[in-house]
C-alpha cells in the first residue's frame, strides 16, 4: 500500500485533472478526489494490525496454553515477554496509523511528511483511538485547533523538526500505555488471540474513518472559508459515552507548546 505524492497526481493526470503538485489537488472539486481516493485503505491497514494483534495475544495468552500443558504453569510467559509483545504491537499498530493517515492525507492534497502535518497526523491517530468521553473531547478539540490554524495559513516558524520530534516521542508513550490498558484482554488464555486481532482491525478502521472526516472537513473548509465557524470538536463523529476512568486523555498541543513548539490551545 505504497503510496507518494508522485503517485497521487500521476492517478489525476490520468484522469484529465489539471494538477501539477500534490497542494494542487486542493483546489480541485471534491468529486474529483473522490474519483481517485481509493477505499483499499480500508481493510489493508485494519488487516495488518489485526494480524499484529493476533501474533501479540498468541504470545501472550497462547502460549499459556501450550506450555501450562506441555511444562506447567512455570513454563508460561514471563513478565518480561508479555510486556515485549504489548509494546511491540502497539509500536506496530501506532506505524500503521500513522501510515493510514497519511495515505488519507496524500489523496485530500496535503503531504505527511511536512512538520506541522504530522502534528495533524498525530491528533487524528489520537482522536480515532480515544474512548472516554474526556479523552475523545480532548481529541477532538486538538483536530479543530489545528485544523483552524492550518486553514488560516498560521506561520509556523518555531516548529522544526526537534519540537516535532519530541512531541513525537511524548505520543507514542501515551499511545502505548492507551492501547496496552485497551488490550488488556490479551492475557485472558485462547480468547486473547481473538482480542487482540479484533481490538486492532477495530483500532485500525476508527482511525481510518477518523482521517476521512478530518481530512474531507479541512480540504472543504479551505474551500469554503464560511465554514469555519462550524468547526467544532463536536463536529467530528465518535462520540462516546463517559467513563470513569479519563487518564488516557491525551493533548497533542499541549505536548507541542511543552515541547517548545506554538501554543495552540
Amino acid at each position: 500500500m505504497g503510496l507518494s505524492s508522485k503517485r497521487v497526481v500521476a492517478s489525476h493526470k490520468k484522469r484529465g485533472h489539471d494538477v501539477a503538485s500534490l497542494s494542487d489537488l486542493r483546489g480541485l472539486d471534491l468529486q474529483q478526489i473522490d474519483t481517485v481516493h481509493g477505499r483499499g485503505m480500508t481493510w489493508y491497514y485494519p488487516a495488518s494490525a489485526a494480524l499484529s494483534g493476533m501474533g501479540a495475544g498468541l504470545v501472550i495468552s497462547g502460549g499459556e496454553l501450550v506450555t501450562a500443558a506441555s511444562a506447567g504453569a512455570a513454563a508460561a510467559p514471563s513478565g518480561a515477554a508479555i510486556v515485549g509483545a504489548f509494546a511491540g504491537d502497539a509500536a506496530f499498530v501506532l506505524g500503521l496509523a500513522s501510515r493510514s493517515v497519511g495515505h488519507v492525507s496524500l489523496h485530500y492534497g496535503y503531504d505527511p511528511d511536512e512538520p506541522a502535518e504530522k502534528l495533524f497526523v498525530m491528533s487524528v491517530v489520537n482522536s480515532g483511538t480515544a474512548m472516554s468521553a474526556t479523552a475523545k473531547t480532548a481529541a477532538m478539540a486538538d483536530v479543530s485547533r489545528l485544523t483552524q490554524a492550518l486553514v488560516r495559513g498560521k506561520t509556523w516558524e518555531i516548529l522544526d523538526k526537534t519540537v516535532v520530534a519530541k512531541v513525537s516521542g511524548q505520543f507514542a508513550k501515551a499511545f502505548g500505555f492507551r492501547l496496552t490498558k485497551q488490550g488488556l484482554g490479551k492475557v485472558v488464555p485462547a480468547v486473547g488471540i481473538l482480542v487482540g486481532g479484533t481490538l486492532n482491525w477495530a483500532t485500525l478502521e476508527a482511525i481510518v474513518d477518523a482521517a476521512d472526516v478530518a481530512y474531507r472537513r479541512r480540504f472543504l473548509l479551505e474551500k469554503y472559508p464560511h465554514l469555519a465557524s462550524e468547526e467544532t470538536p463536536e463536529s467530528l463523529p465518535g462520540d462516546v459515552p463517559a467513563s470513569p476512568d479519563d487518564a488516557e486523555a491525551i493533548s497533542v498541543l499541549s505536548e507541542l507548546a511543552e515541547a517548545g513548539g506554538p501554543d495552540l490551545r
